[in-house]
């Protein structure tokens, strides 16, 4: 679990019961026993059952909890993924904070999944990138993974990557390639807009070239001039429409901003049978 998951999961609490649960504790009941059981309302690859435990953990520390599917594993719709047993009060208070957790992160890995299935009959490997929610950053990208994704940078920290705003800044794409080179990382990237751009930075002993917002057609132009040593990747306005036939040019990977900003949560519900 990410470092910094204490600290996420105690602003979750803080958020959803800064002065407890009012409407359960005006029934006056706190002890009522049962088991609760977490459906799936969708097919859903599954992502986040680690927040979900932890969360239950911290607010009903006595429950027992089960579960019948792990991360990575596809869910159908209508299978009940765990049971919760015991003392249901305080799982009620847990609820929404828990579900809001495993279904943004399941959204994630389903919708990686369903991109990794157009891609499998090539080479060609789906990566993550670094629009992600503020905080939410490894849990994001761990559920790309459990989807069958891959992870690019996890931060500006991790590998050189040259986009327009720095071959700007450097004057040219040859002086920020050489600056990069100077300082001797070990992986070097480059983004580039059309095949002049391609062609410069493949004279250069880099890693691997972003091609940005090309066509099809651009790309497997441009795949004709980039040698082996260099990994190609295409990035910009990918759907799932598209991405088999991107992936059909025979580039080695594809960067999918949406995996993580604009994917639907999972659906899921905590169904509690109370006992008499």
């Amino acid at each position: 679990m990410i470092d910094n998951f204490k600290d996420i999961l105690n602003l979750a609490i803080k958020e959803d019961l800064p002065s407890g649960d009012i409407t359960t504790e005006s029934l006056g009941i706190t002890n009522k026993k049962g088991v609760a059981h977490l459906v799936a309302k969708q097919d859903l690859v599954l992502s986040g059952s680690e927040c979900f435990d932890r969360t239950m953990q911290a607010i009903a520390e006595e429950a027992q909890l089960d579960w019948f599917f792990a991360d990575g594993e596809t869910v159908l719709d209508r299978q009940t993924v765990a049971s919760i047993k015991g003392n249901l009060i305080p799982v009620l208070k847990a609820e929404r904070i828990a579900l809001n957790f495993l279904g943004r992160l399941s959204g994630i890995a389903t919708y990686t999944h369903q991109f990794v299935e157009q891609v499998k009959h090539t080479h060609c490997k789906i990566l993550d990138t670094r629009k992600t929610t503020p905080g939410f950053r490894e849990l994001e990208k761990k559920a790309v993974k459990d989807g069958g994704g891959e992870n690019h940078r996890m931060s500006l920290s991790d590998r050189i990557l040259i986009k327009e705003n720095h071959i700007h800044m450097a004057g040219s794409l040859e002086k920020a390639i050489e600056c990069a080179l100077e300082k001797k990382h070990s992986f070097i990237e480059i983004e580039v807009k059309d095949l002049d751009e391609v062609k410069r930075a493949c004279k250069y002993n880099i890693q691997q070239l972003m091609l940005d917002n090309m066509s099809n057609e651009e790309m497997a132009e441009a795949l004709k001039h980039i040698p082996e040593s260099i990994n190609s990747e295409a990035s910009g306005n990918m759907s799932l429409d598209r991405v088999k036939g991107v992936a059909e040019v025979g580039l080695n990977y594809i960067s999918i901003g949406a995996l993580t900003h604009s994917v639907p949560n999972a659906d899921f519900s905590l169904l509690f049978q109370w006992e008499n």
